[in-house]
């Protein structure tokens, strides 16, 4: 009766009794205390939206929601009514500059992993340094001369001034080569003596071998899309070429009122924070392979 009650409590706490042995309770005592303060801040937003105005400026500041409201989004809503330019448009350029960013990172990362990974030419061991280099820049550090890049490249107030600082993503670069580092050369050579070209091997061969990795990048350059605001901020002049997260960020100043804002502000950032949350959702179990491979190579 007592080993059925601990094979219980065991799965309540998503351990497996067959694979159970004493150092995993070390790990999730540890684990899940850390997991529940990195929810916190999830938690935060999601309480943050509904407060009423006056439990904003409350002493001491409350972490909950005491009255919950849906006042917030009643305000946000009405706000995108009146504006010139529909919400639907700022919408539509920002599911529309985030598919082709996760479709065009994925495709550059994976085949410039594989060209670094399989390949053998002089300066691919540097080039792949420069990649890791370039892991410890965040984008403010290169806002500046990505600014003079698109200024001098035409692509001042376009579209693609969206799409294109948007693309280069060194992280993903290096995630999928680690993985196709795993993949045998011996199978990259049947495929080129059957007569694939490298376009047929990455298309046919590296993208089902990879998908954990490919998932990972998505979520990444989703995240990096779908909140980017500084093409619409720094390079793009007409409004109908701007997206939802811009527009989002700048609703609560059309109030006229920023105590009356912080409200709208909240339901703003949970509106935009949901589609990262699901996305993350669904694709997780990729992402934990992902970064258990990462390292082995």
């Amino acid at each position: 009766m007592k080993g059925k009650r601990k094979r219980s409590r065991l799965k309540s706490f998503g351990i497996n009794p067959q694979k159970f042995d004493r150092g995993q309770i070390k790990f999730y005592l540890y684990l899940r205390p850390i997991a529940a303060f990195m929810f916190l801040p999830i938690l935060f937003i999601f309480m943050n939206a509904f407060k009423p105005l006056e439990e904003f400026f409350a002493y001491p500041p409350r972490f909950y929601v005491k009255n919950p409201t849906f006042n917030n989004f009643v305000q946000l809503f009405s706000l995108t009514s009146n504006t010139n330019i529909p919400a639907s448009r700022y919408l539509f350029n920002s599911i529309l500059v985030t598919v082709l960013v996760m479709v065009i990172s994925i495709f550059i990362s994976t085949a410039a992993a594989y060209v670094l990974s399989k390949k053998r030419f002089k300066g691919k061991n540097t080039l792949f340094k420069i990649n890791n280099y370039a892991l410890m820049f965040v984008p403010v550090a290169v806002a500046i001369p990505r600014y003079f890049i698109i200024v001098y490249s035409g692509l001042q107030n376009s579209f693609l001034s969206n799409v294109i600082p948007l693309l280069a993503m060194p992280v993903g670069l290096f995630l999928e080569k680690q993985f196709i580092d795993q993949i045998p050369d011996a199978l990259i050579e049947a495929a080129i003596i059957d007569g694939a070209n490298d376009y047929s091997i990455i298309r046919k061969i590296i993208f089902p071998l990879i998908k954990p990795a490919i998932s990972t990048i998505g979520i990444l350059s989703f995240q990096l899309a779908w909140n980017s605001t500084e093409a619409s901020t720094l390079y793009i002049n007409n409004e109908t070429l701007k997206t939802f997260a811009f527009y989002m960020s700048t609703l609560s100043n059309t109030t006229g009122n920023t105590v009356a804002g912080l409200g709208v502000s909240a339901a703003a950032s949970l509106i935009m924070f949901l589609p990262n949350l699901i996305l993350f959702i669904i694709l997780q179990s990729q992402v934990m392979n992902t970064m258990a491979h990462s390292g082995l190579k």
